[in-house]
């Protein structure tokens, strides 16, 4: 059954995936928005979603503890697992609006969850903060995305009417999160048959788990050649976990989040210094070839040992 849980889960997350970017991208096409926005926005926040249900009910269930691991662990899978897995894959180009803007905002984010950690509790006014944040960064998006629209593939034609086109996002966002749940359920019960801690299949498995419609949805659009797509899911779900789905579930904590002296001193680093080698890399070349995708990769295998080692 674990097996049988894994293999469907990858499954319904490939197949969701590939019809989450389709109705993504014929709606960038019918209403003139670029695919990075689409990415950054649509795409991201749909792909978000595990992070935030899983959040939320932590919050409502009286674990608030587990909200700020979860997104940390997740943002540092993000980039170094799906942007080096997707740059070995097929070579991405960063659009001028990503290496511009975004990019860094994502790093901000990053910063401002860490200023906001020194005390080890995210409070009211730093969620309000962020909640703020992710509604001001929407609404660019998509004021900004119209005069892009010469970023729109060609290639992609807005077939049916716009109501197939939303049904094909909420089916493949229905596809990637139940996909995601069976996966992480087989892997999370065969972690624990060979004696795996609870500390460590949450800081792994879980946490990479809720970023796997990130990893389907990002692989997916890379190999339809859909590449703002996938980096701006990267980058836009960085940033909606740190402003959306902390700000929203720390709202609803009564007691705050409170931010774990591991997480604020060595994790939070670590997702800082990802997000700037992002930057690095785009600035410098404005592309993330397979020699960067494999160093991301490295860091990848690299920092699930540690956890694992820990």
């Amino acid at each position: 059954m674990i097996i049988l849980f894994i293999v469907i889960g990858l499954v319904v997350l490939t197949y969701g995936a590939d019809i989450f970017v389709n109705g993504a991208s014929k709606i960038a096409v019918r209403f003139n928005i670029s695919p990075v926005a689409i990415g950054l926005t649509i795409v991201a926040f749909g792909t978000s979603a595990p992070e935030l249900s899983v959040n939320i009910i932590s919050v409502m269930q009286g674990n608030p503890d587990i909200a700020l691991g979860n997104v940390v662990g997740s943002n540092i899978f993000n980039i170094v697992l799906i942007l080096g897995l997707c740059g070995v894959i097929m070579p991405l180009t960063f659009s001028r609006q990503l290496i511009r803007f975004d990019i860094p905002l994502m790093i901000v984010a990053s910063v401002m969850l860490w200023i906001f950690g020194r005390d080890f509790k995210i409070g009211f006014i730093e969620s309000a903060i962020f909640a703020a944040l992710i509604i001001g960064y929407t609404y660019l998006q998509f004021k900004s995305s119209k005069a892009n629209v010469g970023e729109v593939e060609e290639d992609i034609k807005a077939e049916g009417s716009v109501l197939m086109d939303v049904g094909r996002l909420l089916l493949g966002l229905g596809m990637l999160i139940g996909g995601a749940k069976l996966f992480v359920s087989g892997a999370v019960d065969g972690a624990r048959l060979l004696g795996m801690s609870e500390a460590v299949i949450g800081l792994t498995i879980v946490a990479a788990g809720t970023s796997l419609p990130e990893v389907a949805t990002s692989v997916v659009a890379t190999i339809r050649g859909q590449r703002d797509i996938a980096i701006g899911n990267v980058v836009g779900s960085n940033i909606f976990n740190i402003f959306s789905v902390l700000g929203f579930s720390g709202l609803l904590a009564s007691q705050g989040l409170s931010v774990n002296e591991h997480i604020q001193n060595i994790d939070i680093p670590l997702m800082i210094g990802v997000s700037l080698l992002t930057f690095i890399f785009a600035f410098s070349t404005k592309k993330l070839n397979r020699p960067m995708g494999a160093i991301f990769l490295l860091i990848y295998i690299g920092y699930t040992y540690y956890l694992i080692q820990k």
